[in-house]
């Protein structure tokens, strides 16, 4: 599934191209893909203007004139493309602009969602409402995630990945933060003192902003709004590394699996 910085940097492509543009044209294949799409979608969307984009979580947000924002989440393979040519019978939605240019919403496995919602309503939304701390926000350091995780008794690594505490951070992610932080996944989440708290929180920043810096990561199904593929994937320190020898001390990483996720670390080096 992309994580925080695939979302991030599928939104600021969009940003950058469609900013401003009126949608003049919207071909719906289907009635539904996660969830059912809203009623008659493209009488609500033709016409109106895209006033700016954001991002909450996993989800882009597109502000739309009128009041309205349209919400999109890429599941488990969506992807958001802007022009090329038609991608085929997974290409459910094909946004026209005034500018002559495309966007296509592609999701074979049709996990994604889209929803039209108030923008003033939006932080009521079912899907953003009980959301947890954005890690690139100014105000996210060592003290404020000591106390989203509380007095947690989850494996560290399990209680990152919970989006009640803090949104955008999946299973590469979180690896790659807890291996630059030299922390073990198995530690109870609770029991960080604050220098590691602190040292976590910088880890978590400074990987998601490299991550974004490089595009996201391009495993399976991601690719970026260009079509182009990510890169960070060729950075990874621990992620799918198994057997491989830690880039610090030697030691082969170890993969081992935590609520049915494949987690990899150096026992060495994490404690």
């Amino acid at each position: 599934m992309p994580e925080l910085p695939e979302v991030e940097t599928t939104m600021r492509a969009l940003a950058a191209r469609l900013t401003g543009r009126q949608i003049t044209a919207l071909v719906q294949r289907r009635p539904d893909l996660r969830f059912p799409l809203p009623i008659r979608l493209a009488d609500r969307l033709v016409g109106r203007r895209i006033v700016g984009f954001a991002r909450r979580a996993k989800y882009i947000l597109a502000e739309l004139d009128g009041g309205e924002t349209l919400l999109l989440h890429l599941g488990m393979s969506g992807r958001l493309l802007l022009g090329g040519p038609p991608a085929g019978p997974h290409e459910h939605l094909t946004f026209g602009f005034d500018d002559g240019s495309e966007l296509r919403f592609v999701d074979p496995r049709r996990f994604g969602m889209l929803d039209l919602a108030r923008t003033g309503d939006l932080e009521h939304h079912p899907r953003l409402a009980g959301l947890g701390l954005e890690p690139l926000d100014a105000s996210f350091d060592g003290s404020a995630l000591a106390a989203v995780l509380g007095e947690s008794r989850s494996p560290l690594k399990i209680a990152l990945m919970d989006q009640r505490r803090v949104v955008g951070v999946g299973n590469i992610y979180a690896c790659e933060s807890l291996f630059r932080a030299r922390l073990s996944p198995l530690r109870v989440a609770s029991g960080l003192r604050p220098g590691q708290s602190r040292r976590l929180a910088d880890a978590l920043r400074e990987v998601l902003l490299e991550a974004i810096g490089a595009g996201g990561s391009s495993l399976r199904d991601y690719i970026q709004a260009n079509g182009e593929l990510g890169f960070f994937q060729d950075r990874f320190a621990v992620y799918d590394g198994a057997t491989l020898p830690c880039l610090a001390c030697g030691r082969p990483i170890v993969k081992l699996v935590q609520a049915s996720r494949a987690t990899y670390m150096c026992t060495r080096c994490q404690r």
